[in-house]
């Protein structure tokens, strides 16, 4: 089991001196990811908590990658319709080149109608969208020369594809995941639901000749109860969960936040 922790990246928790010093606090203890989320633009009765401030996702993946050296970067999740899918391709290769490697692609179609409507994104076209640049993304990171729109171009740099964790609810996110990805991220910590889906993702996973996939769940822990935490980890791994993100919420200050890392650590 993989044990990681979300890392505001909204909100007045996202200053850089205190990203840095969070960030810093997780690797040191030994947890292998930090996760952040995406959103682009939040409507103003829709911004409690956060007062709107959102830092891009793959920039404050960038700028973390730079100031810590061993621990894993991911997106839960990255919302593909949101943005043009060969710049996003570009964006990750270059992450994924400049962090020696340490990417994990979290990715969702998105749900937020207000966040559709400002971008101009048409809110039914988010599978289709999101497929394509999945497929692009699979072109990008196998081949040197990609063709899109009927022009031939040189992807580089091209490191390795991280891994692809296709977030949201069966049957689409399996299919997705089974086509394009390599797991899936439920946003669940209750084993007893997870149980019979990972047994099916398994099943679509098969059947598409894939290997057996890798289920990232988003699963808040106890940070105040070792115990209670241990348990559910374990219970969380039996049913085949391989990773686990714990959200500590809106901790107030760097303090709070290295207590929940400090369980973690504890777990591992």
């Amino acid at each position: 089991m993989k044990l990681g922790i979300a890392l505001r990246n909204m909100g007045p928790q996202s200053t850089r001196e205190r990203l840095v010093e969070c960030a810093r606090a997780a690797e040191d203890a030994g947890l292998h990811d930090l996760w952040v989320v995406d959103h682009i633009a939040i409507p103003p009765d829709d911004a409690e908590g956060s007062d709107g401030r959102y830092l891009d996702p793959l920039a404050t993946l960038a700028f973390l990658a730079g100031v810590t050296r061993r621990i894993g970067l991911g997106t839960a999740v990255l919302v593909l319709p949101y943005r043009p899918a060969l710049p996003t391709a570009k964006w990750i290769a270059t992450l994924q080149e400049l962090s020696g490697g340490r990417l994990l692609l979290g990715v969702g179609v998105g749900w937020m109608e207000p966040e559709f409507r400002a971008l101009g994104v048409p809110r039914a076209r988010r599978g289709a969208l999101t497929d394509a640049a999945l497929d692009l993304f699979g072109r990008c990171f196998a081949d040197d020369e990609v063709e899109e729109n009927g022009q031939r171009f040189l992807f580089r740099p091209r490191p390795p594809r991280p891994p692809i964790f296709v977030g949201g609810a069966p049957p689409h996110a399996f299919e997705r995941a089974a086509r394009y990805g390599d797991g899936w991220m439920p946003l669940s910590g209750d084993p007893a639901k997870l149980e019979p889906q990972i047994r099916r993702l398994r099943e679509v996973f098969d059947a598409a000749g894939r290997p057996p996939p890798e289920v990232v769940a988003l699963a808040p822990l106890s940070p105040g109860d070792a115990s209670r935490s241990a348990d559910r980890v374990h219970a969380l791994a039996r049913v085949g969960v391989g990773r686990v993100i714990h959200a500590p919420g809106r901790y107030p200050d760097v303090a709070a936040f290295r207590r929940s890392v400090e369980t973690l650590a504890g777990l591992l």
